[in-house]
């Protein structure tokens, strides 16, 4: 009977564990990553340096649960002035002023007096005792059920013993519990990857704990977040990027990706009806298409036609351009009889040009994606992600592609993107290496030297779902694009940059013929 008892209380426990009810953070994408949100009642520790975005969580929280959820708040700061936060965050079109006089918000100021001398006051032996009064009078005043504290760092100066510090935290903490509210404390750390608070204390009076990061990589900051312990529940584990927009914060979890897009088996133009022909009849509607090779061989043409098909086919496009500016696109596009102005007057395409290195890989794929929902696009072209990996490392890049990629699917979109290898004569690009298997599509541009004359080389060396013809081509570019020519027959080496001929019986060409 006892162990029929135990096994039933594991079960029970188990069960609660898996059922515990979980409120809305309120930032995008923190529901992915949390799977489902924070859980209800308990208080969880957010620590971040400088910089990492923990005060806007905090407001978030609160704006978010008032306005969106009918959950009032009270906010609790020991740094900065009410006044100041709500100045800070009007921007975003938060205004808490009004939700405090509607009562549906409070304010607890503890923020240290303008006087610097009375700051640096040691506080003794005082406890937390009337401002715990403070503020579960400010909670039952508007009936809050979410409380934010930022930061309790800024009371650790005042006292010397850490013991005091951590008995009077856990007077806070089971107080908020308590009362049952849902509570965000926010501490501040000294280094990204190191103690999770700067006075070591903090993070044994929460139940759960939240780090933020402000990374430097590669000359740029970049924001990211850890869900490092959810007591008695379930989360993603590891760190997701996030970037702070004009709504708010915004997280970009790649588990939140999902491979539900459709397949379609309707064909669409190239803009070049010899590539169509290589392609079984073009390419898929909602294909990923990659361009990859040297300087000078034809992606931008590649991809000037390939808008073009699309406008005359009645699909609208954009083009992100991240190496030549508008008018280069616009100008080199009438050299090769594409009048890509036309297009834009009548709103079938839309050019964006922008430098890689104008934000980071966040902002610039909520960039992309903002554009692609306001324009609503049947096609896009991105001219060169070679761009844009040159200013980010390697892990961030790939996140990158990946999100464009799958945003891009979700969406039943043909993308165009293009990679520039590093050598002239054959070689693979780094991008093209990281994008590959996402890929349905790649054409693969050559250079060819051949008896003292420089030739072009194109072939398909991949069309998932489809025949293709595998051969290489040579081809030229004139005043009306790209003209196919013969197939290099008889010539080995050329996708390695080691082209040379090779003699080849009269059978053997017959059976390559054919």
């Amino acid at each position: 009977m006892a162990k029929r008892k135990t096994g039933s209380a594991t079960k029970e426990k188990t069960k609660d564990i898996l059922l515990m009810e979980k409120i809305v953070l309120g930032v995008e994408g923190f529901g992915v990553i949390s799977e489902g949100g924070i859980p209800k009642g308990r208080t969880t520790l957010l620590s971040g340096t400088s910089g990492s975005g923990k005060t806007l969580f905090a407001v978030e929280f609160l704006w978010r649960g008032i306005v969106e959820h009918g959950e009032n708040g009270v906010f609790i700061t020991f740094e900065e002035t009410p006044e100041d936060i709500c100045k800070n965050v009007r921007s975003l079109g938060w205004d808490l002023r009004a939700l405090e006089q509607e009562g549906r918000l409070a304010f607890v100021d503890g923020s240290p007096p303008s006087d610097e001398t009375a700051a640096t006051v040691e506080a003794g032996e005082f406890d937390f005792g009337a401002l715990v009064a403070r503020i579960l009078h400010a909670i039952r005043k508007v009936g809050a059920t979410r409380v934010s504290v930022d930061s309790i760092t800024a009371l650790f100066p005042q006292y010397r013993d850490a013991g005091v510090i951590r008995r009077e935290l856990f007077k806070v903490a089971a107080a908020l519990k308590k009362e049952g509210v849902t509570s965000l404390i926010s501490s501040e750390r000294v280094e990204e990857y190191g103690p999770i608070a700067r006075f070591g204390v903090e993070e044994f009076v929460s139940d759960n704990v939240i780090v933020v990061r402000n990374v430097l990589e590669a000359e740029k900051r970049r924001r990211t977040i850890e869900i490092l312990k959810f007591r008695g529940t379930q989360h993603q584990k590891g760190e997701y990027p996030f970037t702070i927009t004009d709504t708010g914060v915004k997280i970009l979890p790649l588990s939140g990706l999902e491979l539900i897009q459709q397949s379609s088996l309707k064909r669409i133009p190239s803009g070049n009806k010899d590539l169509d022909k290589m392609c079984g009849g073009g390419f898929f509607r909602d294909s990923i298409i990659l361009v990859s090779g040297p300087t000078g061989t034809g992606k931008s043409l590649m991809s000037s036609f390939f808008a073009d098909a699309g406008c005359r086919n009645g699909e609208k496009c954009i083009y992100f351009a991240y190496e030549e500016s508008r008018f280069q696109l616009t100008r080199n596009g009438r050299s090769w009889g594409v009048d890509l102005e036309q297009w834009e007057k009548q709103g079938m395409l839309k050019i964006v040009c922008r430098y890689p290195e104008s934000m980071g890989p966040e902002e610039h794929l909520l960039f992309v994606k903002k554009a692609i929902d306001e324009f609503k696009p049947n096609r896009i072209v991105v001219d060169s992600l070679s761009a844009m990996e040159r200013v980010l490392t390697v892990r961030s890049f790939r996140e990158f592609v990946i999100s464009l990629t799958s945003y891009t699917k979700l969406k039943e979109i043909a993308g165009l993107f293009t990679s520039t290898t590093k050598t002239l004569l054959g070689g693979e690009s780094i991008t093209e290496a990281h994008i590959s298997t996402l890929t349905d599509a790649i054409v693969i541009l050559r250079y060819v030297e051949m008896h003292g004359e420089m030739l072009r080389g194109l072939t398909v060396i991949k069309l998932r779902g489809s025949w293709h013809d595998k051969q290489i081509r040579e081809f030229e570019i004139n005043a009306n694009g790209m003209q196919m020519k013969k197939v290099f027959r008889g010539v080995e080496g050329i996708m390695t940059g080691m082209a040379r001929t090779v003699t080849m019986s009269e059978e053997e060409i017959l059976r390559r013929m054919t």
